[in-house]
């Protein structure tokens, strides 16, 4: 019986994961979101098929009905989530919202299956997170002072990174994070959102070379801060996203192949200066000469996860991602692979695909260069810290140390990344009135023509009168 439950449910999971993700982009067929709801729907229904399924198999695996009380709880805060978002700002992007939830499950299941307690931290952070994030896209909207507080984004971003710096405790030779009243804060998370608005901010009114060189050097203080901090993963970030939205902001292409030719020095003076990136590349060379070590081990382990997962995994509880270091954050990806499969592994970074295509929509259509900014700049960040970890635990990159936004573990990346995905709500809206005003505007200009018309007309007629 046990047999036949878990290949059953192998199948069924990966089914539900992939009607989905193709749901995920049948969205873009449609421009009017009144066009989008059956699709809403729909994902919203294969969403929590999925987690019903995924969690009736961890009890029937474990055979302790606690984890159907942590599902229940989970399913009343998802559910909670996809409605009150809807009541509070009903012109919000339902993309955006389902995929957060949706990508919160499988970080829900997946770590339940690794380690209940985490999992049952992670699930607080989530909550009360989300509670932080029903209030963004009210700020977003209405506080338009946010595009003048340009010095005070970087002042804060470097000050907060400074005190990790200084005070902050070394996890794997960086320091990353600092505690305050038993409570750890990685700092290096929350900067990357205050980062892309202080280059917004900079850039929007004014983008020559003055705006730009000194928007370099306070992105350079950033950037020179988490180095000194050894967070070369966050660092490279913070480079990449600085690099890209100037040159979206100025349309110069020697900003970029300025900035790629600096990244590509930077990166060679970090291999010199650096043991633990020396590890890294020979790891990501030649894992297998270094799996006796922690840098070849933490690879060679992930790719064993992954080719023995195949197409539809193991089955949950059949694997042994226990194996791999640090599973439950930059390997998380790995462990999906062993178990829910290697095509539940690409129908998630499909979903991920899908939210940054959406968030480069959003951007594309804001007229507003401080809001289009923001929305590129958010979007890059989120899609580019996927594809780190993503990378990493493929070894199509060397390892940077990022986890994957709302699946791995980590209360900073979990709130930082909910706040990310609110602020784009609230671009979204901002969007929506700007739509409001052009058809009114449009409305306006064709009321205008045909008076003028008419009064043509009349004034035609009466000259003609005898």
């Amino acid at each position: 019986m046990e047999l036949y439950v878990s290949e059953f449910s192998r199948y069924v999971i990966a089914l539900l994961l992939v009607l989905y993700t193709y749901e995920s982009f049948a969205v873009f067929r449609y421009r009017e979101e009144e066009r989008r709801k059956g699709i809403y729907f729909r994902q919203i229904l294969l969403m929590f098929g999925f987690h019903l399924s995924s969690f009736l198999v961890i009890c029937f695996e474990t055979g302790d009905l606690i984890y159907l009380c942590f599902y229940a709880f989970q399913q009343i805060i998802l559910y909670a989530s996809v409605v009150l978002f809807k009541m509070l700002y009903p012109r919000t992007n339902r993309l955006v919202a389902n995929n957060m939830c949706m990508l919160l499950s499988i970080g829900f299941v997946i770590l339940t299956r690794l380690d209940l307690n985490k999992a049952v931290k992670q699930f607080i952070i989530v909550t009360g997170s989300l509670v932080i994030a029903l209030i963004i896209p009210y700020f977003v909207h209405k506080f338009k002072f946010l595009k003048n507080l340009k010095w005070a984004y970087a002042l804060v971003g470097i000050a907060a990174l400074s005190i990790v710096m200084i005070l902050g405790q070394t996890t794997y030779g960086s320091k990353l994070s600092y505690s305050i009243a038993g409570v750890t804060f990685q700092p290096s998370e929350f900067v990357k959102i205050l980062f892309v608005f202080f280059i917004a901010s900079a850039l929007y009114q004014a983008s020559g070379f003055f705006e730009v060189f000194t928007t370099a050097v306070m992105a350079a203080a950033h950037v020179i801060v988490l180095v000194i901090s050894r967070d070369l993963g966050s660092a490279l970030i913070f480079f990449v996203v600085y690099v890209l939205m100037v040159f979206v902001a100025t349309r110069n292409i020697f900003y970029l192949l300025a900035g790629m030719a600096g990244g590509g020095l930077a990166a060679f003076i970090a291999f010199q200066f650096f043991a633990h990136v020396q590890i890294r590349v020979q790891a990501w060379k030649d894992p297998w000469s270094l799996i006796d070590s922690a840098g070849g081990y933490q690879i060679t382990q992930s790719l064993f996860a992954i080719s023995s997962g195949g197409w539809f995994g193991l089955g949950l509880y059949k694997g042994t991602p226990g194996s791999i270091p640090v599973v439950d954050t930059d390997f998380i990806f790995s462990a999906i692979a062993e178990e829910l499969g290697v095509l539940a592994a690409i129908c998630l970074i499909l979903i991920c695909v899908s939210t940054f295509m959406m968030f480069m929509d959003i951007a594309s259509l804001l007229q507003d260069k401080f809001y289009r900014l923001t929305a590129f700049g958010l979007g890059v960040t989120y899609i580019f810290q996927v594809f780190l970890t993503v990378g990493g635990g493929t070894k199509f990159i060397p390892l940077t140390g990022v986890t994957l936004p709302l699946v791995s573990y980590g209360g900073s990346s979990v709130l930082t990344t909910l706040i990310m995905f609110s602020v784009m709500e609230g671009l979204f809206i901002i969007r929506q009135e700007e739509a409001d005003k052009e058809k009114m505007e449009k409305r306006r200009r064709i009321v205008k023509k045909k008076k003028v018309v008419i009064n043509k007309d009349i004034e035609e007629d009466d000259d003609e009168e005898p």
